[in-house]
């Protein structure tokens, strides 16, 4: 356990609960400064304490115990910012510090540093394919049959004779229709798809340089001589 402010690890009082006298709650502990450490109580309306490190009497690990009591709160409570400009912190210090000490704080100076990152995106190259109608002539030899019809008188002194034969007939009664098959070639069209050609697709990468213009802010710092009623600017 430590028991006064310079045994305590203030860089581990961060979180830590801290209790006023009488069990007075200040919250836990938000920031620590060189001469004070800041207190934030509450949720929805938070308040902040900025409490002398010089208050500080112990340190269980668990909870910081300094001598401040809830009559001297109201002098370490931040107020709240009036609209005249930013107030640093340490403005509490100063209001309910001796003014015979000669006491020290800082003030941050702000600045922007101006970051670029690098995060992947992704275009797209669509490949489309599109039928194309085209007529194709081709020549085929197609065969076929005919047929010739030829009259020739029969001379019945011929070795045959239609006479002699049992199968003649006589004529006929009524029109006759003869079919004689006559055969042909007809095309028979297939069509067969087939690979004409291949296209590559191929990545690569390029690298390009870019020039990246932006504005970034950084704070300057006057402060105003009520002495000699004129404004300088820390440079």
């Amino acid at each position: 356990m430590s028991t006064d402010e310079g045994s305590i690890d203030w860089n581990n009082v961060i979180k830590k609960e801290v209790v006023g006298i009488d069990g007075l709650d200040l919250g836990e502990v938000h920031d620590v400064g060189d001469t004070y450490f800041i207190t934030q109580k509450g949720f929805l309306h938070k308040k902040k304490y900025h409490i002398p490190m010089s208050s500080a009497e112990s340190f269980d690990g668990d909870a910081l115990k300094v001598r401040v009591s809830e009559s001297e709160l109201k002098g370490f409570e931040e107020e709240e910012d009036s609209g005249n400009g930013q107030k640093f912190e340490g403005y509490s210090s100063f209001k309910s510090s001796d003014m015979s000490k000669e006491l020290e704080t800082k003030i941050p100076v702000m600045a922007e540093n101006l970051e670029i990152k690098k995060r992947l995106t992704e275009d797209g190259v669509n490949i489309i394919k599109e039928p194309v109608k085209e007529i194709k002539t081709v020549e085929i030899e197609l065969t076929r049959e005919t047929i010739t019809i030829e009259r020739k008188p029969v001379d019945n002194n011929d070795s045959y004779s239609y006479e002699s034969s049992s199968a003649i007939e006589g004529p006929v009664e009524y029109r006759t229709e003869i079919s004689i098959p006559l055969k042909r070639e007809e095309p028979v069209i297939t069509k067969t798809p087939y690979v004409k050609e291949e296209i590559i697709v191929k990545k690569k990468p390029i690298t390009e340089t870019k020039e990246i213009t932006e504005d970034i802010t950084h704070e300057t710092v006057k402060y105003d001589n009520k002495l000699g009623k004129d404004e300088k600017e820390l440079l």
